[in-house]
């Protein structure tokens, strides 16, 4: 595992995009329908058996906006997917009896990982099937009213940190582990995948321990290309540690990505700009609550 401590600022301006933040609904926005990204012509057909096949999209949602779903993959990719009346929507085996039959929409929460069928409808990928697990559908609901039902076991701790998290000097950093990409990417190394899982079983022996993940990249490319890279890395990492490690999202603050700033060495080389390439995964533990 890689460990480094060089992240005080990062960490600071990290946590101050948190704040800002925090204020916002736990189920995010998508963009205006104005974004020249997002096609949506028409009316979507109740019946889609006749429809050509779509790809199957795994991710975690990360944004809704009336009838459409925002899904993110591991590689950090986001996919606009519709859902209908038509679109079947069904946990697996889980709690309370959610495999025993068909939900509704206002099950797609954000911070679900799902696996989605899809076919296409002119420029419109839209579900036919969206499938995740009922232990999921049951955290992010939990995560979603966020009040005294939220999970028993870390209830207390997860509150007096998410109401505190305005000063850095209020919280311990207890490790930082790097994964490193290559230029222009933001596709997860067997190495990094290792390292993070790792630091996530560190992490999950840390009572009160909570994620900080802020996404970097080297000098080369604009601002604007560099920023929306970073995000893209955190987004990957933050994916990856979620899906594969099973960190629980109520202990992960929210991801920022930080272009070229904060470099842990010289651009001028390349293997500086090797080290620059990067998410760093900070865990903290508030100092007010470090050892209870």
């Amino acid at each position: 595992m890689r460990v480094n401590f060089k992240q005080s600022r990062a960490v600071v301006l990290a946590l101050a995009a948190f704040s800002a933040s925090a204020s916002l609904s736990a189920q995010e926005q998508l963009p205006p329908a104005s974004d020249p990204n997002i096609v949506v012509n028409g009316v979507l057909p109740a019946d889609m058996a006749e429809l050509p096949q779509g790809p199957d999209i795994k991710g975690v949602i990360t944004a809704r906006r009336g009838e459409r779903i925002q899904v993110t993959s591991a590689d950090g990719a986001n996919t606009i997917v519709a859902i209908t009346d038509a679109t079947q929507i069904k946990a697996s085996s889980g709690p309370f009896g959610l495999g025993r039959g068909r939900l509704g929409a206002d099950a797609l929460l954000n911070g679900l990982p799902v696996t989605v069928k899809t076919v296409q409808t002119g420029a419109v990928l839209a579900a036919s099937k969206i499938t995740f697990r009922g232990n999921d559908l049951k955290t992010a609901r939990m995560i979603q009213g966020g009040t005294a039902q939220r999970f028993d076991e870390q209830s207390a701790a997860t509150e007096a940190l998410r109401g505190r998290m305005g000063d850095i000097d209020k919280y311990n950093i207890k490790s930082t582990t790097n994964a490193y990409f290559d230029t222009g990417k933001a596709v997860l190394s067997a190495r990094a995948k290792a390292d993070l899982c790792a630091a996530a079983a560190q992490a999950e022996a840390m009572d009160n321990a909570l994620m900080l993940v802020v996404g970097y990249t080297d000098s080369v490319g604009s601002q604007e290309y560099n920023q929306a890279l970073s995000e893209r890395r955190a987004g990957a990492v933050i994916n990856y540690l979620q899906q594969a490690c099973h960190w629980k999202p109520y202990r992960m603050l929210t991801p920022t990505g930080m272009a070229e700033a904060d470099p842990l060495a010289s651009n001028d080389t390349a293997a500086g700009k090797a080290q620059n390439r990067r998410v760093s995964v900070n865990v903290l533990v508030s100092k007010g609550l470090d050892g209870m």
